[in-house]
């Protein structure tokens, strides 16, 4: 359910009788990070957090600033709620994301809703059963270690029983949040660990489910906005100072009522009728200045060498008696390409401009930050800002969602009414913060007893959070270069090298980028685990048994052997190595772990995950069949299995897509690929049987599962490759044509030798 009480409605639960609420008082929240360097938020709400409200009439509200992707947390947050209370899971209602109404607790990414976000619901459902059976031990005269709970009813040994709602009959109970509260054991759990079907699918399967792209309000109008021609770029002078004119008679005679509106680089045409904006959007006349040409990125190693940079040292280890000599020595360089979130619905919003307040309908993962932006955008206070989160096209990392609700929110204010704004296909495609592409050097190797040795890693990462882009095209942001620090999740290998070096090329972003699933840990990953399928070449030793031997995390090794147990790994076993069979195909096997860790460096861990693919190559094509996926992930404790094995699914799904066939082509003004046919993505023709094995520990805390499982897929399927092809393949994706060009050139030197 969504919730779209306006604030005075939020706040009159406070006073409403027969509730319970537990609450954080205003301003104590902790203060998530701004999303850019210089936008913070001082904002202080009117009025305390709520995290859970016990209603009279037997229901449960339950409030988190996180929000749901698709990712169906919010089934796994309402289990959560349920497990603590001892209620049915029925009975609780989830609150996303909507700022008058739930805790900033800052973006939802890196897959921290259940890991980290989660808790303090966890113990505010817990704080309300314990105030709630304390009362009922009081009442009655007795201990309340004695009474249990179940389904809501208090019960003592004696026969006497209570609802909750019983016990809160015409009262107005305020609970302080308390973190120190105890929540269940795991021995107790009744809700968590059991896969209750998720909430959101039978809307969304009926098409009964109002998405952000549905949302309809009295007097809305639709608007379309005129992109500039320097296409998904947002940095440099030009950026905001492009626009020489506007010929607003070209649009006239489409509807009399057409409206254009011009701030900046920022153009937008609004009518009362879409098909009429659609069509003066068309047929606009706009000049613009010719932007500079982009830098060449057609050869990404070049260009990204050639940025400016501020070297960061993340790691250095020396081991005392380490002076063993070299056996093996590797230099080795991976390349990642910029790939989009290639949303299948284009962005959408809704905004109504009042005196005094906005309000703004957002398919945005930072509801929050994105409030801060409008507000730096129109000049208003926060608490005048009120974004309501609607479900919308997927995308795992930072598409437009935000953009267009800054476009919908400057034309309601220029025109007067309610507006919405949709992008176009070529204007999502084009626009988006690409993931950023990545290069990572690595030189290291073997002592003399073929053992690991030394590890030195740099890794490049040209990419920052992508500011809203109503901020720059109307000159309300700098559009200066700006660099963060984003390239080091999962830098350290998980390797136990005794010597490592680990730095990160901190740079600012070459075209408009920001994060995509993964979000670095997943190129950095991508050098780890194909280096050391390398070195376990270079020893002569297994794959699978020379990883185990040199990791220090016994859950890794357990994930690990886990996966290649299930996989039917066989030690010393060989694929092809460049011989076909009798039907010129070859044939491999990779494997790969990970465990991404994410947020500021060192940041912390997220899921532990290994892969083995195996996969088949056409000799004389280049094409890759793959014909078996099978994914061991311990999440720790798991909520809803079934959840967490459905996204494992989707992250194999994609990561095949992204490792195989994705890639974004510009030219010197931007982005090329703005239509599906010129970017290319998995089809469900392509995709293999896929096993998941979960492996159990549900005595330990829950862990990020959403993205986890991404992180070591593309070197699985490198190392597969080169178990097929008997080539390393370096640089992703793995298309046709550079397998082929790799196999003419082993044949070449073969015919050299």
């Amino acid at each position: 359910m969504s919730f779209a009480h306006p604030q005075e409605q939020l706040q009159a639960l406070f006073d409403r009788p027969g509730a319970l609420l537990v609450t954080r008082a205003a301003g104590k929240a902790p203060k998530p990070p701004p999303r850019q360097p210089g936008i913070a938020s001082d904002y202080v709400q009117p009025y305390d957090d709520i995290f859970i409200a016990m209603l009279a009439e037997g229901r449960v509200q339950a409030f988190n600033g996180h929000v749901d992707l698709g990712t169906g947390v919010r089934t796994a947050l309402a289990q959560v709620v349920a497990e603590e209370l001892d209620i049915d899971f029925g009975l609780v209602d989830m609150i996303l994301g909507h700022t008058s109404a739930t805790p900033n607790q800052g973006p939802t990414i890196a897959s921290a809703t259940l890991q980290i976000s989660a808790v303090p619901l966890r113990q505010a459902a817990a704080q309300a059963r314990h105030y709630l059976v304390g009362k009922a031990a009081v009442q009655w005269g007795v201990d309340a270690q004695a009474l249990s709970v179940a389904n809501g009813v208090i019960s003592a040994p004696d026969g006497r029983s209570a609802t909750y709602w019983s016990l809160l009959e015409g009262e107005q109970v305020r609970l302080e949040h308390d973190a120190q509260v105890a929540t269940k054991p795991a021995s107790q759990y009744k809700t968590i660990g059991k896969s209750i079907p998720r909430v959101d699918i039978p809307a969304k399967a009926t098409g009964q489910l109002v998405f952000v792209h549905d949302v309809r309000v009295p007097g809305m109008w639709h608007a379309r906005v005129v992109r500039p021609p320097y296409v998904g770029r947002d940095s440099g002078d030009f950026v905001g100072n492009s626009l020489i004119s506007i010929d607003e008679s070209s649009v006239a005679h489409i509807a009399p009522e057409i409206r254009v509106v011009a701030i900046g680089d920022f153009v937008a045409v609004a009518a009362e009728r879409e098909e009429h904006a659609i069509k003066a959007a068309k047929a606009l006349k706009v000049v613009w200045k010719q932007p500079p040409d982009l830098i060449d990125l057609s050869d990404l190693d070049t260009a990204i060498r050639a940025q400016p940079y501020q070297e960061r040292v993340l790691l250095e280890q020396e081991q005392v008696g380490a002076e063993t000599p070299a056996g093996v020595s590797l230099e080795c360089s991976y390349l990642w390409p910029y790939q989009m979130h290639a949303s299948v619905g284009p962005s959408c919003s809704v905004a109504d401009y009042q005196e005094g307040h906005v309000r703004v309908w957002s398919g945005s993962q930072n509801p929050h930050m994105l409030r801060v932006e409008l507000g730096r955008l129109l000049q208003l206070d926060e608490g005048q800002i009120e974004v309501i989160r609607m479900e919308a096209s997927g995308c795992y990392g930072r598409n437009c969602a935000d953009d267009v609700c800054a476009d919908a929110a400057l034309v309601s204010r220029a025109i007067g009414r309610p507006v919405r704004v949709q992008l176009t296909r070529e204007q999502e495609h084009g626009w988006e913060p690409k993931g950023s592409a990545q290069l990572i050097d690595v030189a290291g190797g073997l002592d003399t007893h073929g053992e690991l040795r030394s590890y030195e890693l740099t890794t490049r990462y040209p990419s920052n959070d992508a500011p809203t882009l109503a901020l720059l095209l109307t000159g309300t942001t700098s559009a200066e270069p700006r660099m963060l620090e984003m390239g080091d999740r999962t830098a350290v290998p998980p390797y136990s090298y005794p010597n490592m070096r680990v730095v990160c090329h901190d740079m600012a972003a070459i075209v408009r980028s920001a994060w995509l699933r993964g979000v670095s840990a997943l190129p950095n990953s991508y050098a780890h685990d194909s280096f050391i399928d390398e070195l376990a070449v270079a020893a002569g030793r297994d794959p699978v048994e020379f990883r185990a031997s040199n990791l220090s995390d016994e859950r890794a090794r357990d994930v690990l052997l886990e996966t290649a147990r299930h996989a039917g790994w066989q030690a010393g076993s060989r694929g092809s190595r460049g011989r076909p069979d009798a039907d010129g195909m070859l044939h491999g096997r990779g494997v790969a772990y990970a465990r991404y860790t994410h947020s500021r460096f060192p940041g912390f861990g997220a899921s532990w995950n290994a892969w083995v693919v195996d996969l088949s190559v056409h000799a004389a094509t280049g094409r890759v069949t793959v014909t078996r996926v099978v994914v061991g992930q311990d999440t720790g404790m798991v909520v809803n299995p079934d959840g967490v094995r459905h996204q494992i699914q989707g992250n194999i799904i994609q990561m095949l897509s992204r490792t195989l066939k994705e890639e974004v082509a510009f030219n010197a003004r931007g982005v090329v690929d703005l239509e599906w046919g010129a970017y290319p993505i998995i089809s469900f023709t392509d995709i293999p049987p896929i096993e998941v094995v979960q492996v159990q520990r549900q005595d330990q805390p829950p862990m990020g599962a959403g993205e986890s499982s991404s992180v070591p897929a593309p070197a699985a399927i490198a190392n597969a490759l080169f178990d097929a092809t008997g080539q390393r393949f370096r640089s992703a994706p793995f298309t046709p044509d550079k397998i082929l060009r790799a196999l003419e050139g082993a044949e070449t030197a073969e015919a050299l030798a």
